[in-house]
Parts: structure tokens; C-alpha cells; sequence
């Protein structure tokens, strides 16, 4: 009996988040009615406040469920890291695009988070994990750029901290275009050839490297 009790308020909470989902991303965070995700969960306001005080906690309870763009970028890659870094991150952030494309839920949560059409509070937080994902998720991408560079895949000369803002920027800015698209292009196969556009800029281009304003002269 307790066993089935158990799984009926997991079922219940699980139902929730699902209607929380959708009343969020129709109305943002701040303007969604509580009575409309408890009427689409089929469950009484008292019922949603017995799992969730507020909106809030529904949010931070939305992205507990889901692991946010990054924040395993380099986990747990072990051999195959030192082996080929650049192949690591490329191989890790094409997994990454091509799951958002085939995930509504995560699409959706992603648009509530990283495209508010209202402010949420600062001190929630699932924007307290962003921005702490933010900072993390550049430490992990200057140290893997590192590795890298000892393996001899990067210029001996790169300017890292340029070329790690930029990689981080220029693969989060291609997934928040998409998320703001109409979507009729594959975000896989784009951010794909986003990826290797940004590498070889990486590599090649002068305006990346720590004698920079020397290359400038000479051309």
C-alpha cells in the first residue's frame, strides 16, 4: 500500500511538471496561472501546492529533470580525450544539438530558460545554475582547448582566452538562433558545419593568435 501511495504522488508531481511545460512556455514564467497547470495536470491547486509552493519552485523542479547544454562537455571522456580533444568536443556537441532536435520537452524548457519573454527572479535557482553552467562550462572548454594545444591540434601561438569565448559563443548563439527559427533547418547537420567553421577559424585565422597586432602590420 505504501509502495503504490508512493508512486501515486510521483505520478501526480511527474503530471504537474508535464502541464508546467506547456502553461510556461505559452505564458512565461511570471504571468502563468498555477489554477491553469493544475487544471491540465487534472489535479486541484491544493493538490499542486502540496508538491510546489510556487512558480518558481516549479521551474527549478523543470530543469532538475534535464541536464542543460554543457554541463558534461568534458565528463568522464577519459582516453578518448587526451587522445583527441578537438574530436571529443566536436563529437559531444553534435550529440548535444542533435538531441535538443528530437526533444520537444527539452526544447521548450530551453526557451523558457534561455529566451524569457519575462524576468524571473533572481534569486532562483535554475538562474543561478545557468549562470554557475555559464562559468563552468568556459572553464571546460579553455581547459579541453589546452589539452588541445599540447597535442599540437591547436597553433602553438593561439590566444585562448579569444578563441574560448568565441567557440562558447558562437555554438550557444547557433542554438539560440534555431531556438528562435521556425526550425525548418536540421539543427544537427547545422551545428555540425557551425562547428568545423568555428575550428577552423580557430585554427587559421591570425586576429586569433597572441601576436596579433604584429600579424596586422605585416598584411
Amino acid at each position: 500500500m505504501a509502495k503504490y501511495r508512493e508512486e501515486q504522488i510521483l505520478n501526480t508531481r511527474e503530471r504537474i511538471l508535464d502541464a508546467a511545460i506547456r502553461v510556461f512556455h505559452e505564458s512565461g514564467v511570471t504571468h502563468a496561472s498555477l489554477t491553469a497547470v493544475a487544471e491540465l495536470a487534472g489535479v486541484t491547486r491544493d493538490s499542486l501546492h502540496s508538491h510546489f509552493r510556487d512558480r518558481v519552485g516549479l521551474l527549478n523542479a523543470l530543469t532538475e529533470r534535464m541536464r542543460l547544454p554543457g554541463e558534461d562537455l568534458c565528463a568522464a571522456a577519459g582516453d578518448e580525450l587526451k587522445r583527441d580533444p578537438l574530436g571529443t568536443l566536436r563529437t559531444r556537441w553534435i550529440w548535444l544539438f542533435d538531441e535538443i532536435a528530437c526533444n520537444d520537452e527539452w526544447q521548450r524548457l530551453l526557451e523558457i530558460i534561455f529566451l524569457p519573454c519575462d524576468p524571473i527572479s533572481e534569486v532562483c535557482e535554475s538562474t543561478h545554475r545557468i549562470k554557475q553552467g555559464r562559468t563552468e562550462r568556459l572553464e571546460r572548454m579553455g581547459e579541453l582547448l589546452e589539452i588541445a594545444l599540447s597535442a599540437g591540434q591547436l597553433p602553438a601561438d593561439l590566444d585562448l582566452k579569444l578563441a574560448q569565448q568565441m567557440l562558447h559563443g558562437g555554438l550557444f548563439g547557433v542554438l539560440e538562433d534555431w531556438l528562435l527559427s521556425p526550425r525548418f533547418v536540421d539543427l544537427g547537420d547545422l551545428g555540425e558545419h557551425y562547428f568545423d567553421a568555428l575550428l577552423d577559424m580557430i585554427r587559421f585565422s591570425p586576429e586569433l593568435r597572441l601576436n596579433r597586432q604584429q600579424a596586422r602590420t605585416l598584411h
